[in-house]
C-alpha cells in the first residue's frame, strides 16, 4: 500500500493515543473476532472524530475519498467507521461512477456493522441521486452470489419511506426468500418492518402471500403486531 497522505497519519495516531486494551477484546468477540479493535467505544470514537475535524478542517471532495480510503486499509475496525462518517460528509458530492467505488465496500472487510451503514446511508443515498442506475446494480447484486450485496440490494431502499420502489423491494425478496443465509433472512425481515412503517397493510398481505422464513416473518411483523397489542 503506498504511503498514507499526512492527514490520515494525524488522524491515526490521534485515535491511536486513545485505544482502550480493557475494551477491545470484548468488542472483538461481539463481532465474532473477524477484526482487531483499539478499544474506542462508538461514542467516544465519534466524538474524539469530531474533534479532529475542528481542529485540523474537513478535507473536501477528492481529497477527502482518498483519506477515507486510506483510512479504511487500517487494520482496527474504528478506521473502518470513521472512513463511513467521512463518505456520509463527503457522499452529495460522489459522482456516478462512484456507484462502484461503494460496491467495492460492500465486498471488502465485510460485515454487517459496515455493510447496513454502505446500504442504507451510501448507497441509498446515492441510488436516490441517480436512479437509473438501480435496474442494472440491483440485478448485478442479487445475481452476483455474494451474500453482502445481495442483503445490499434489500436494504437500500430502507429510508425511502413513500418513495419506495414497492415492486422492487418485493421482487428482491422473493428473489432471494429461500436463502439460507441469517443476514438475508434478517434483512428481509428488517426492509419489510421499515416499510410497515409507510403501509402496514401491503406488507401484511405480502408476508401472508409469500413462502418466507418464521425469521422473515417475525421480524417484519413486529412494528404491525406490537400496533396491534397496543389497540386492543
Amino acid at each position: 500500500m503506498a504511503l498514507a497522505s499526512p492527514y490520515t497519519d494525524k488522524l491515526e495516531a490521534f485515535l491511536r493515543v486513545h485505544r482502550n486494551v480493557e475494551y477491545a477484546p470484548s468488542m472483538e468477540t461481539y463481532m465474532k473476532n473477524n477484526f482487531p479493535f483499539l478499544g474506542i467505544k462508538n461514542p467516544e470514537r465519534v466524538a474524539l472524530t469530531k474533534q479532529f475535524w475542528k481542529e485540523h478542517g474537513f478535507p473536501k471532495s477528492e481529497e477527502g475519498v482518498v483519506i477515507a480510503l486510506e483510512l479504511w486499509e487500517l487494520p482496527e475496525r474504528e478506521f473502518a467507521y470513521t472512513a463511513l462518517m467521512m463518505f456520509i460528509q463527503l457522499r452529495k458530492g460522489l459522482k456516478r461512477e462512484d456507484i462502484d467505488l461503494l460496491e467495492q465496500l460492500v465486498v471488502s472487510k465485510s460485515w454487517w456493522d459496515t455493510v447496513d451503514t454502505i446500504a442504507d446511508h451510501l448507497i441509498g443515498y446515492h441510488l436516490q441521486r441517480f436512479p437509473e442506475l438501480i435496474p442494472s446494480y440491483v440485478e448485478k447484486w442479487l445475481g452476483s452470489g455474494n451474500m453482502w450485496l445481495q442483503r445490499t440490494a434489500i436494504l437500500f431502499q430502507l429510508k425511502y419511506k413513500t418513495k419506495t420502489d414497492v415492486p422492487l423491494l418485493f421482487a428482491c425478496i422473493r428473489r432471494m426468500a429461500d436463502s439460507k443465509e441469517f443476514f438475508i433472512r434478517k434483512a428481509i425481515g428488517w426492509a419489510l418492518r421499515e416499510y410497515s412503517k409507510t403501509d402496514a397493510d401491503a406488507v401484511r398481505a405480502f408476508v401472508a402471500e409469500t413462502e418466507l422464513s418464521p425469521l422473515s416473518v417475525r421480524e417484519a411483523l413486529k412494528v404491525i403486531q406490537r400496533k396491534e397489542s397496543i389497540s386492543t
